[in-house]
């Protein structure tokens, strides 16, 4: 073992009487070293425990960052496949509106009281194909808006999404009925004005 220095311990007289004064001196010399000794170790033992809770602290530093690097990075993948598939809808849901605003103005300019003096056969074939053109266009469409876009970025096509509400429940097909109605309603209405002008030309 090695040999602490000599100087770190008291020295006693040997063969010497100690008188009450010097053994006074020895204790509290002896004293002051043990508290220098506690004060010391009190220091390393604190030194200790900060060592020991940064250590604590970069492990837990070391394990945060690598799970939400790991976290973030998967996150990022999907938010850019969702980016993408946004950008594909909102192009497709674009160019319905576009198509549908079309179809809205042909049909509002639609108005009987304007054939006077035109072939009216003609101008009612014309009118009905219009009619009939906005109807499939509606039709192909109008399951897009509520189904998305599909994972190829086309879309549900319109017979993919008969098929997937042909298996549906009676709900959706009365619901499909009543949309189908609707939008026929303003073609019963429009054939009722044709014939009304019809009739009246002819009487």
């Amino acid at each position: 073992m090695t040999e602490r220095p000599r100087e770190q311990f008291l020295e006693l007289p040997e063969g010497e009487t100690l008188s009450t004064e010097r053994i006074d001196e020895q204790v509290h010399l002896a004293s002051q070293h043990e508290q220098t000794l506690k004060r010391q170790l009190e220091v390393v033992e604190r030194q200790k425990r900060e060592l020991e809770e940064l250590g604590r602290r970069q492990d837990a530093l070391n394990v945060g960052k690598s799970d939400m690097v790991d976290k973030i990075t998967r996150a990022l993948v999907v938010l850019e496949r969702e980016v993408l598939e946004a950008k594909k809808r909102m192009e497709l849901l674009q160019g319905i509106q576009d198509s549908f605003s079309q179809h809205v103005e042909v049909l509002e300019g639609l108005n009987p009281k304007d054939w006077e003096g035109l072939d009216i056969s003609r101008e009612l074939t014309r009118a009905l194909g219009c009619v009939d053109d906005a109807r499939a266009e509606y039709g192909k469409s109008f399951p897009r808006i509520s189904a998305g876009i599909g994972h190829d970025g086309s879309g549900a096509d319109s017979g993919d999404h008969a098929a997937d509400h042909g298996s549906g429940d009676a709900k959706d097909f009365v619901g499909w009925v009543k949309i189908g109605l609707a939008f026929s309603l303003p073609l019963i209405v429009f054939g009722i004005v044709v014939l009304v002008v019809l009739v009246s030309r002819f009487k």
